[in-house]
């Protein structure tokens, strides 16, 4: 059957199938979205909960644990952690990756309604929960500055017009403000002018509430009109509240001024943002999954002058960070690389042909198969991404070897003097099984990668999905639009009319016929030094495997580092922000950064602050961006009680999700028994501090925050009248900032904070000015029913699952592998001896990256069974696939050696780059087998003859194609540029495997073909089948 027959005939037809499957593709081009990579859906829902004053034990084990025990119980709970500070506990569940997120938010709203009566009383609110993913960056932040305006009104500007009008822009999906709090009103009570008045802070209190009342007042009407009823019930500002009456005594007034301080500022003092040298307040701008960055960017940046203009003059609304232009720039980058590739690609076909009209038929393949494969991507749901533009790349040298494969049979046999168009008929009836064969076993080794699931799959899943959807095109292509034109372009060559590189290219590619017809003879006369040489490569395989330095992912370059500052335990706001100053101003002065922006306190606690640092482009810095954390690192100067971590942000974060994460790898200990847990998690430090193959630990070694326990009698206090809960109720008015009544605006909400004064919050001393109002009225000094002890605690309180842990962060060091520093802290941690009952682990990226090296040989020996089983079914034979199979040693040894050699890492994309060779280089192979066993089948020649005979006749096509191959992947290796560090490893890798496996293959297949050969005929004859060559026919 000639599948091509009914397209040679019908030109005008196969030339609109061609131009339709360009349009659709481009039509189809213009709508998909654009993301630097697939989108990783990790599932994850952080549920938040505050409760104000309560220390980190009271936050794990009155709020965390309930939450735990509830949430813990959901079905597809992968793993579960929660961090508990000075009044917050955020609870991280993260879920089989393919769950559906929306049902799982349902089931973790009822897990919290069910958890209500387990929390405590006194939660001014129920816990709410929200969907992230951890993988995703930030694709925008913008910075509100002013010389008039206070940070707490740049901030209710923030609030109430930009994170409401930038979250209707499509494709935005959480707009987040950090920097400062809402504007509120601050009470500050004097402790010693309550005592001179004798009235408590209660009375204070419930005079607020009292005063300040927004309820419903019905209306009134008769027969005509109707009149809403209203009152001065509201009161808004500090000069509002501070003539309030406290009561009246002996004919005087007593009013709040008199007891308290009361102004207007904010709801917390622990929040600071910053842009540059500028205080700022920030707005975090995250996408919804799937939408397009570029176009989501570009439609805020059309939104800021509307937004500008409706703010006051002396406001100032910038762009602190854009990742759009990161992606632009690795997105043009990867375009230029494509249109190199394409160039190169076509040079090589035109150097081999000698014929420019002959060279435009498989150069049309490529854009066909290109573009046509958009449609497909965008059905599917796909994004231009790194990894889906490198299929492309990678596939400009592919497409084309089907078409070469068509032209080179099809100009054979015009030259053995047959027209164009009978030619074309039995050329490409000659060639159609050979095509089917390398394509169909191609794309089974991608379909592989669709089985392994968890990350691996669900990173490459569109990498694999293009290159097979643009190779199946090209299929397509090289069985209709090929032939067809061969048909009606190709001409028999005239000597007088050939041009002088025509001759020139006719003698070279004859010599390389000659030379390598003289060295095949000489290696099939000695097969076994062939077969040891293969075996060799077998071997060479597994020790290259073991000595590889290996990674996870590539270290990626996206233009931005993560800094986060940490401060000793019990260290004050106050005395963190001049840390965070020097640090800030260090970042600052590198040549290499652009601007910094970030903020202290806030969620992630008084003593940590966060700085997202932009870097200029690439082109303008020369160093990396982990070369730019370096020699940050050296300059920074010493401050003591803190710390600076820095980290290069990376697209994908595995361990994202992980509480505190300051470094990109982390090392989770964990135990039923807190006490031994804190006994073990020092001696790990230390012996993590002692590895030089790591750097940045960062560790919860302190010796703990500063804590004040106050040690009620309660004999005397009850002697006194005085309970637990008049005490605490005191304490939480005092001390908590408390939040005792609501001011309602027509566009916001702000709080009425009541405090003692800060000055009297400053030394547990003060405690002794607190007084207790008993039943009878009262007033007891705290001092007289306890005392204080003073003591160390932690700051946060760490589970994971229901066991309390602690973790370690870690980078490595310069040049060190991840295996290897695994196997480092494991002989470190072995030689601790650590109990049964305390467990440690790697985490996040660690995790993800051991799993990966257990699962890795198991994918590659699944890839090749598929591959098996699919030549078997082909070529109906157990053997011809074997012999296929052998050229795969060859090309590993190339491609595990240049990564050695070069002194690069073996990674996931190194991984992609060995699937790919597996799909690539068995084609030469095919080449060969299909055109021996035809001259078998049809012409009678014994096996050496055929072997011998077809690897002379595909020894043009064959290196046509691997040189395109290899062509179409080298500027994906020599570009710098950014998004360059995703596709070396890759374009390494296939240009290694190809150079190599080159060389040998087109000697070991045929001394291979032959033994295996000789062995079935062997096989046959002993169990007495005829081994007549014409049955063994193809499907």
């Amino acid at each position: 059957m000639n599948l091509s027959a009914p397209f040679i005939k019908r030109p005008v037809a196969t030339m609109l199938l061609s131009l339709a499957i360009m349009l659709i593709g481009g039509f189809a081009f213009r709508l998909m979205p654009v993301a630097p990579l697939p989108n990783m859906d990790f599932p994850v829902i952080v549920v938040s909960a505050s409760l104000a004053g309560a220390s980190p034990e009271i936050m794990a084990s009155s709020v965390a644990t309930p939450l735990e025990r509830t949430l813990g119980t959901i079905a597809g709970v992968s793993s579960m952690s929660s961090n508990s500070s000075q009044g917050s506990t955020r609870v991280v569940l993260a879920f089989d990756q393919g769950t559906d997120i929306n049902a799982a938010a349902r089931e973790v709203q009822a897990g919290i309604n069910a958890s209500r009566n387990l929390l405590p009383s006194g939660m001014r609110s129920m816990p709410t929960y929200k969907k992230v993913n951890p993988s995703q960056m930030p694709i925008m932040v913008l910075s509100l500055t002013s010389e008039v305006l206070s940070k707490g009104q740049l901030y209710d500007l923030a609030s109430t017009i930009l994170s409401q009008s930038l979250s209707q822009v499509q494709g935005v999906g959480e707009v987040r403000i950090g920097g400062s709090s809402l504007p509120a009103v601050r009470v500050e009570v004097e402790p010693h002018l309550l005592e001179q008045y004798g009235v408590s802070l209660d009375d204070v209190r419930n005079t607020i509430t009292a005063a300040n009342v927004r309820r419903p007042k019905g209306f009134v009407e008769n027969d005509q009109h109707n009149w809403q009823v209203q009152a001065n019930d509201q009161l808004s500002k500090a000069k509002d509240y501070a003539p309030l009456i406290i009561r009246y005594q002996d004919g005087s007034v007593l009013r709040l001024a008199d007891v308290a301080k009361v102004r207007d500022d904010v709801e917390s003092r622990y929040n600071s943002g910053f842009f540059n040298d500028e205080k700022a307040v920030l707005l975090v701008i995250n996408r919804q999954a799937g939408a397009n960055i570029i176009e989501t960017v570009q439609q805020i940046q059309d939104r800021l002058p509307s937004l500008r203009a409706v703010m006051p003059a002396s406001v100032k609304l910038g762009v602190a960070q854009d990742r759009s232009l990161v992606i632009k720039a690795t997105l043009h980058e990867a375009e230029l690389t494509l249109l190199i590739a394409v160039v190169l690609v076509i040079m090589v076909v035109f150097l081999f042909l000698g014929n420019l009209r002959a060279s435009l038929i498989p150069t049309l393949a490529v854009p066909i198969s290109l573009v046509g494969s958009f449609s497909i991507m965008y059905l599917c749901g796909f994004s231009l991404n790194n990894l889906s533009l490198m299929a492309l790349i990678l596939a400009t040298g592919l497409v084309v070897d089907d078409a070469i494969v068509v032209l080179e049979n099809i100009s054979r046999h015009i030259h053995e003097g047959k027209s164009p168009l009978q030619a074309a008929f039995v050329g490409a009836k000659e060639v159609g099984f050979t095509l089917l064969a390398m394509n169909v076993s191609l794309v089974a080794v991608f379909i592989s990668i669709l089985f392994m699931g968890g990350m691996i799959e669900n990173l490459f899943r569109e990498f694999s999905i293009t290159l097979s959807v643009a190779i199946l095109v090209s299929l397509v292509v090289s069985l209709t639009l090929t032939p067809m034109l061969c048909a009606r372009w190709l001409k028999p060559e005239v000597e007088h009319e050939r041009t002088g590189f025509q001759r020139w290219s006719d003698r070279v590619n004859a010599r390389m016929v000659v030379a390598y017809d003289r060295s095949l003879s000489w290696v099939l006369r000695h097969p076994r030094l062939t077969l040891a040489s293969l075996l060799l490569t077998i071997a060479g395989n597994v020790a290259l495997f073991v000595i590889v330095p290996k990674t996870f992912l590539p270290q990626q370059d996206t233009g931005q580092i993560m800094a986060f500052i940490r401060g000793d335990d019990g260290l004050s706001f106050r005395v963190m922000q001049p840390k965070m100053e020097i640090f800030r101003r260090a970042v600052l002065a590198d040549p290499a950064v652009q601007s910094v922006a970030g903020f202290i306190g806030g969620e992630g606690g008084i003593n940590n602050a966060f700085m997202i640092v932009r870097l200029k482009p690439i082109s303008e810095r020369k160093l990396s961006a982990d070369k730019v954390v370096e020699r940050i690192r050296k300059n920074l100067p010493p401050v003591p009680g803190g710390r600076l971590f820095l980290q290069a942000e990376q697209d994908i974060q595995v361990g994202g999700v992980r509480e505190q994460a300051s470094s990109q790898y982390q090392y989770v200990l964990q135990s039923g028994n807190l006490a031994l847990l804190r006994e073990w998690y020092p001696k790990v430090v230390a012996a993590f501090r002692g590895l030089p193959e790591l750097t940045a630990i960062d560790a919860r070694e302190g010796r703990g925050a500063q804590q004040t326990t106050l040690i009620v009698d309660r004999d005397r206090a009850k002697s006194l009248g005085i309970d637990m809960e008049m005490v605490t109720a005191v304490l939480n008015n005092a001390y908590s900032q408390r939040q005792v009544s609501t001011i309602y605006d027509t566009l916001n909400q702000y709080k009425v904070v009541m405090e003692v004064n800060p000055k009297y919050a400053q030394d547990p001393s003060t405690l002794e000015q607190i007084r207790v109002i008993t039943a009878d009225g009262q007033r007891v000094p705290l001092s007289t029913i306890a005392h204080y002890e003073r003591s160390l605690e932690n700051d946060r309180v760490s589970h994971e699952g229901l066991f309390a842990s602690e973790d370690i962060s870690f980078d490595l060091a310069e040049g060190v592998s991840l295996d290897t520093a695994t196997m480092a802290i494991e002989r470190a941690v072995a030689g601790l001896g650590l109990p049964t009952d305390v467990i440690s682990k790697m985490g996040g990226t660690g995790d993800a990256f051991a799993k990966a090296q257990k699962n890795q040989p198991f994918m590659i020996l699944g890839a090749l069974v598929l591959v098996y089983l699919v030549l078997g079914i082909l070529y109906e034979s157990y053997i011809h696939p074997l012999t296929i199979l052998s050229t795969l040693p060859s090309a590993g040894v190339g491609a595990l050696l240049s990564i050695y050699v070069v002194g690069s890492q073996f990674s996931l994309i190194s991984l992609l780059g060995l699937f790919l060779l597996i799909g690539i280089v068995k084609k030469n192979a095919i080449m060969m087998i299909d055109l021996a066993l035809q001259l078998e089948r049809d012409n009678g020649m014994s096996p050496q003859e055929s072997i011998h005979q077809a690897c002379l006749q595909r020894l043009r096509p064959i290196l046509m194609t691997t040189i395109a191959a290899i062509l179409g992947a080298l500027p994906l290796l020599l570009s710098t540029a950014e998004g360059s560090e995703m596709r070396q490893p890759l374009a390494l890798t296939i240009i290694g495997g190809l150079v190599f496996s080159q060389v040998l293959t087109l000697y070991t297949t045929p001394v291979v073909y032959l033994y295996l050969d000789r062995l079935r005929h062997r096989f046959n004859d002993w169990r007495g089948v005829r081994t007549d060559a014409a049955l063994e026919t193809p499907l």
